[in-house]
C-alpha cells in the first residue's frame, strides 16, 4: 500500500452484530452492508485529568473511553431497523416499543485517499434510534438523509476501540476486511 497525502470520501459502510462468549471474548456475524452512506463524524469520549505540585501542572493524562459519533445515510435498511434498533415487523410495517432490545455491533467504513483507502472497524458500538425530520417541497427538493448517533466504546475483554489498516497492512488481509471483522492480533509483517 502506498502512502497517502490526502483523504476524502466515505463508502462501504457495514456492521456486524455479535455475541458475548461466556469467557468474554467477542464473536462477530458477518459483516452487512448499509448503502448510502453520506457522512461520518467521530468525536473523542474523555477528560483530561491533571495533578498540581510546585504550582502547576505536574502530570496531565487523557482519559480514552472511545468515541461518539453520528453516522448520516440516504435511507434506513429494513434489515438494520429489525436486526440493530430491535424494531418488530408489524402488519407489513415496523413497530418500536419501549422494551425493544437493540444489539451493539462492529461498525466497518473505508475512507478513499490519493493512494489507496484506509478501513476502519469499531469494535463495540450501541446506535441510538434515529431522530426524524421532515420538510415541505419548496422549489427544489432537499433530501435531508437519516442520522444514526452511536458511541463507539472499549471492549470489556481487551479495551479494544478501533483498528484501522496501514501501509504495511498486509494484501490479503486488506482484500478480506468486510468479509469478517479483523481482530486485533499480532501477525508478523513483512519489511
Amino acid at each position: 500500500m502506498g502512502k497517502n497525502t490526502v483523504v476524502f470520501g466515505l463508502t462501504n459502510v457495514h456492521y456486524a452484530t455479535y455475541e458475548r462468549e461466556t469467557n468474554g471474548s467477542y464473536k462477530y456475524n458477518t459483516p452487512v452492508r448499509v448503502e448510502g452512506a453520506v457522512s461520518l463524524a467521530l468525536n473523542p469520549v474523555g477528560d483530561e485529568g491533571k495533578f498540581y505540585a510546585d504550582n502547576g501542572v505536574h502530570f496531565s493524562r487523557f482519559a480514552n473511553n472511545g468515541y461518539e459519533g453520528a453516522l448520516n445515510i440516504a435511507m434506513i435498511t429494513d434489515k438494520l431497523r429489525t436486526e440493530v434498533l430491535g424494531e418488530k415487523m408489524v402488519n407489513g410495517g415496523f413497530l418500536e416499543t419501549s422494551d425493544a432490545r437493540p444489539k451493539d455491533v462492529a461498525l466497518m467504513f473505508e475512507v478513499d485517499g490519493d493512494e489507496q483507502a484506509t478501513r476502519f472497524v469499531y469494535y463495540n458500538c450501541s446506535i441510538a434510534r434515529p431522530s426524524q425530520t421532515a420538510n415541505t417541497v419548496a422549489e427544489s427538493i432537499e433530501i435531508e438523509g437519516q442520522e444514526l448517533s452511536f458511541t463507539a466504546k472499549p471492549r470489556l475483554n481487551d479495551k479494544a476501540i478501533r483498528w484501522n489498516t496501514g501501509e504495511a497492512t498486509p494484501e490479503e488481509m486488506y482484500n478480506d476486511f468486510f468479509k469478517a471483522v479483523v481482530e486485533p492480533v499480532d501477525v508478523p509483517v513483512q519489511p
